[in-house]
């Protein structure tokens, strides 16, 4: 596991907690930027998983 994985990964759920608490106290506004948030760690993940793809020759 490299260091984009994980740095993607704790963006992803970081943007899902922002997410949750949107919806929980209707504020569209946190719902949004935990969203963006969510999915900008789910690149940085892909990202990670193609460069140790790349690594491993697979």
């Amino acid at each position: 596991m490299n260091k984009d994985q994980v740095k993607g990964k704790i963006e992803e759920v970081k943007g899902k907690v922002k997410e949750a608490a949107g919806v929980l106290m209707d504020d569209k506004e946190l719902e949004a930027e935990g969203n963006v948030q969510k999915n900008v760690g789910k690149v940085q993940k892909g990202f990670g998983n193609l460069k140790e793809d790349l690594k491993n020759g697979d």
